[in-house]
């Protein structure tokens, strides 16, 4: 059965912390739940950690994987079986900082395109201190950086709302071009989209990652280099005031 992903029903429940859940599934090392505020590995996103406990115990969460059926990995000799009803509780630090990460990833790429000529995002590493982004195709000299940068922390400092709603591949395109949102990335079986969007359309992309409600969230963002990935794709690094 599959887990429901209680921080995809809205902006505002990626800031839970708490949630309730039963256990549907286990095995030697992890535990499946029936709903759960856990991010799984997934979309360049780093995994949640955080605990799990029950009348029997506590358990750390140390890695949390899986599309539909969520594992959680709580290590050996857990003691828990299905139908037990637990608490989660995931670290709010690493979240935080993962929803601040993200949400600059998808300011910086939406300025990237618009700035050079369609450089599309084609992939994407979300950490704690620090996370990438690779764009092809282009080669960015430093008078490209500072301005990618400026014009991040500038829009940082407006506070722009970031929002998100449910929309269909049609509706997606006929705001933002198909390259722009990687729509060939994503299934075709996939009709209905979650999209996060940043402003008035500043950036629109379809995304099952956790972000901040509003960019001035985000901090300062700090280059911290870039590196040639070859066929055109060149890697930019940053992190952010408090995450470094």
């Amino acid at each position: 059965m599959a887990s429901d992903k209680l921080y995809m029903e809205s902006i505002d429940a990626c800031y839970l912390t708490d949630f309730s859940a039963k256990v549907t599934a286990v095995d030697e090392t992890s535990v499946i739940l029936d709903q759960t505020l856990f991010y799984p590995l997934g979309g360049g996103q780093n995994w949640d950690t955080g605990t799990i406990s029950w009348d029997g115990g506590e358990l750390q969460v140390t890695e949390v994987r899986g599309r539909s059926e969520v594992q959680h990995i709580v290590g050996q000799d857990h003691g828990l079986s299905p139908g037990e009803t637990i608490q989660g509780e995931i670290d709010w630090k690493r979240r935080h900082a993962h929803m601040r990460m993200h949400t600059a990833q998808h300011l910086v790429s939406g300025i990237v395109y618009e700035e050079y000529n369609g450089a599309r995002t084609v992939g994407n590493q979300i950490h704690t201190n620090r996370s990438r982004i690779d764009f092809n195709p282009i080669k960015f000299d430093e008078e490209m950086i500072e301005t990618i940068f400026n014009k991040a922390n500038e829009y940082v400092e407006t506070n722009l709302q970031v929002t998100d709603c449910i929309m269909t591949r049609d509706e997606i395109n006929s705001i933002m071009p198909p390259d722009r949102t990687n729509m060939d990335l994503l299934p075709i079986s996939v009709k209905q989209l979650r999209v996060i969007r940043i402003g008035d359309n500043l950036d629109l992309c379809p995304c099952a990652g956790t972000h901040v409600r509003a960019l001035g969230e985000i901090g300062e963002m700090k280059f911290i280099g870039k590196k040639n990935k070859g066929k055109g794709t060149t890697r930019v690094s940053y992190t952010l005031e408090g995450c470094e």
